[in-house]
């Protein structure tokens, strides 16, 4: 087996194909044997296996699948009866006779080659993964990961976006959407963040694959695309639907105290999965694996993983980065000024009243204010237009401006002057004019 994988497809229905012609019983029978003998052979619990399998062929001997009239039907009803049985979010059982054929396929090497270079395709389509880039103001890199690609199809992505945030101050990872996936990406993204020279653990595991039991453990790897950001702060967003590949880096860094996790609770998918053949038409998505942190030895089947700073997901990045923007300036104090200047961009929008903006609007010396669209668009050298955006107490950034902001200056309760305060902290005052 390459990579351990989660698949999306364990949140999804199974929609039946267009003239899916009715099953009978012997087929159902035949299905659910199939199931049986598979999970005994891949689930990671072989005990547990065995009384799953028993379980699911109870409910067909009792009659419950008898409605189950075609392949995607049956598929939900023994989906449901194995997440109930195991309290395994991972399994998933669904109909996809291409995959079926493409297992087959993979044993022969000629089209093996074929199948992958689909593989690459399909990732390439979702950029490996690699939905976000971008360095935040404080030089505090975000990276955005929708999922884990296989690193031996996405490596030259993850090397380039490893590349990209290498001279950063600090770092923010954001597995807040990502359903898992290859946790062999997961180790080399993580490599970045620790030393090469020394031995460091950063997941244990073992795993069934067609009943064989294999044991194996991931290091920090030696030799990286990128330089590392040994002792950079480390900030991961997490959610609800962070699961499986997404949850153990976030957990194992947290655990080697090289990560502060900021957002909700994860959703607890700690065993790696595989897809099987099940039959010529059915696949089932069964934990073959069992993975452990280099710390404790445990893991959070079940349970998730709880962040350092619990807040609603929606708002864990503005968190995370005013917190990696303070442990920036901790670590350099003259870099203190520069987190003083950003710190009103990093709070809440300002509600600012459509009267306020009325107030605002008019003509400054060289310069002038309008409303357009409700928003207030700065204009100077009548050619050259910005947007405003409001800060609180009189305060405006400049969209795409880091230098300079200006700040409304009043007498008698009236706008008297348009006041650029420079980030050096001087200032230049536009008196407004009739």
């Amino acid at each position: 087996m390459g990579s351990i994988l989660i698949a999306l497809s364990a949140w999804l229905p199974c929609t039946a194909a267009a003239g899916d012609p009715p099953l009978t019983a012997t087929e159902r029978r035949a299905v659910v044997d199939d199931l049986g003998r598979t999970l005994e052979a891949n689930y990671i619990f072989p005990d547990k296996a065995k009384i799953i399998a028993r379980t699911l062929r109870e409910h067909l001997d009792r009659g419950d699948y008898d409605d189950a009239g075609t392949k995607a039907a049956l598929a939900d009803e023994l989906t449901r009866d194995l997440v109930a049985a195991s309290n395994d979010l991972h399994f998933f059982v669904g109909v996809d006779p291409a995959f079926v054929a493409d297992y087959a396929a993979k044993k022969d090497p000629l089209l093996s080659v074929v199948l992958r270079a689909k593989e690459r395709q399909a990732e390439a389509r979702d950029n490996f993964g690699f939905t976000d880039l971008r360095i935040l103001d404080g030089n505090v890199a975000y990276v955005g990961l929708s999922h884990f690609a296989d690193p031996e199809l996405g490596y030259d992505a993850a090397a380039s976006a490893m590349r990209f945030i290498e001279n950063s101050d600090a770092v923010i990872y954001d597995l807040r959407y990502n359903n898992g996936g290859a946790l062999e990406m997961a180790q080399l993204l993580a490599s970045q963040l620790f030393r090469g020279d020394k031995d460091q653990e950063l997941f244990d595991y073992y795993y069934s694959d067609d009943g064989k039991r294999i044991a194996r453990g991931q290091w920090v790897l030696p030799a990286l695309p990128a330089k590392r950001l040994t002792g950079k702060p480390v900030y991961i967003l997490t959610a609800s639907t962070s699961f499986s590949a997404a949850e153990w880096f976030a957990y194992s860094l947290h655990k080697l105290g090289r990560a502060t996790l900021v957002g909700e609770r994860t959703a607890g998918g700690a065993h790696p999965v595989d897809r099987k053949p099940v039959g010529n038409d059915f696949f089932v998505q069964v934990p073959i694996g069992q993975i452990m942190d280099p710390v404790d030895h445990g893991d959070f089947e079940g349970q998730g993983v709880a962040p350092d700073h619990a807040v609603a997901s929606a708002d864990a990045l503005g968190v995370a980065h005013r917190l990696a923007l303070a442990d920036i300036a901790r670590a350099d104090p003259a870099k203190q000024a520069d987190i003083d200047w950003l710190a009103p961009t990093l709070a809440a929008p300002a509600d600012v009243r459509p009267a306020d903006l009325k107030a605002v609007a008019g003509r400054y010396e060289g310069r002038r204010i309008d409303i357009v669209g409700g928003k207030l668009l700065y204009t100077w050298r009548d050619r050259f237009r910005l947007q405003l955006d409001p800060l609180g107490d009189d305060l405006f950034a400049i969209e795409g401006v880091r230098d300079f902001r200006f700040r409304i200056l009043r007498k008698a309760g009236r706008v008297a002057a348009l006041q650029r305060i420079n980030r050096d902290g001087t200032t230049i005052d536009y008196a407004r004019l009739p």
